[in-house]
């Protein structure tokens, strides 16, 4: 029997759609990619083997409501929008990609952190409207300390340039402690705190968890050296972004670059979207080609490996308590 496959957006890169089509999949897309209603709909109505979730909310509500749910892969590394405690309480393992768009991402926040320094945006949009502004107070960042929370394989592309550039380079990463660095050149440091007071550029890349909700907030802010830059392309979450905004304002920040905000798409009327030292993006930091492609092919074959019988590497399962389980079911069962 072909499986089922839900794919939460109204497409799916090429490469992955590929993969899904040579096992027979029947591919269900989303017409509104937004819409959560659409996801619960579908889950209730159809029997659904596999989901492929991108940025809408999976709730816990469309999990219960879909018997055949058997597994479910993240486009992506954030897992924020799945609810990953019903999945594992009924069984279903969760999977990520990770590594697909590290490259891509990394790029992003290099984007976003020049831009940011040297007010890139703001001179951009004086240009567009007929005057000739021409920003002189810029941050060479050659001698400035980047500090990084979290160092991954993002984290890790971002200390590389870094350090190209003459920039000292710190990093924080609970998983790593104060060991030798995968980076020559990289300074470990035993705690978020630590960090802090060290870094003229201040860049995010954790996952949303109970742990990193809001960590940056006032009293972090202001253990930064005054004049900081701050840049997120990890979620807007993890940032309190009211005392963010604050920072910005008094001058305490130099600068923010933003690839993700609280709440998406921003709101109208956002203070962010006001502030003249805030570059912003809409979410789209592991939104190239090349990122897509491999996200999708990824999250295609966590699928179709565990509907198969032969999953993927368990690494790759941020539940992977149910791994142990019976519950491997075969595209013929």
């Amino acid at each position: 029997m072909n499986p089922t496959v839900l794919v939460t957006a109204p497409r799916l890169a090429k490469a992955g759609a590929d993969l899904l089509a040579e096992a027979g999949a029947r591919v269900i897309y989303l017409a509104n990619a937004d819409s959560v209603e659409e996801v619960e709909q579908l889950m209730a109505s159809e029997p659904i083997d596999a989901v492929i979730s991108r940025t809408v909310q999976l709730s816990a509500r469309a999990i219960a409501a879909c018997p055949t749910l058997k597994v479910i892969s993240k486009h992506g590394v954030g897992v924020s929008n799945i609810d990953v405690e019903a999945a594992t309480a009924r069984g279903i393992p969760v999977y990520v990609t990770p590594g697909a768009n590290a490259q891509s991402v990394a790029e992003m926040t290099l984007g976003l952190m020049l831009a940011a320094a040297r007010r890139i945006g703001w001179m951009d949009r004086e240009l567009h409207d007929g005057r000739w502004s021409r920003a002189q107070d810029g941050v060479e960042l050659h001698g400035k300390t980047l500090g990084l929370v979290g160092f991954g394989q993002i984290g890790q592309r971002v200390a590389r340039v870094g350090l190209a550039l003459g920039m000292q380079v710190a990093a924080f990463d609970p998983a790593l402690g104060e060991g030798p660095s995968p980076v020559a050149g990289v300074r470990l440091l035993p705690s978020f705190d630590a960090l802090l007071p060290l870094s003229d550029v201040l860049s995010l890349h954790v996952p949303l968890n109970r742990h990193t909700r809001q960590m940056l907030g006032a009293a972090q802010l202001a253990a930064l050296p005054r004049g900081a830059i701050v840049v997120n392309t990890a979620r807007g979450e993890v940032i309190d972004e009211p005392a963010l905004i604050a920072a910005l304002q008094c001058g305490q920040l130099y600068a923010a670059g933003l690839d993700t905000m609280a709440d998406e798409p921003l709101p109208a009327g956002s203070p962010l979207a006001a502030l003249p030292n805030v570059v912003l993006t809409p979410h789209v930091g592991g939104s190239t080609p090349a990122a897509l492609a491999g996200m999708a092919s990824g999250a295609a074959r966590n699928v179709l490996g565990w509907l198969q019988g032969c999953p993927v590497d368990p690494s790759a399962c941020v539940n992977p308590q149910v791994l142990s389980s019976p519950l491997l079911h075969g595209i013929t069962a």
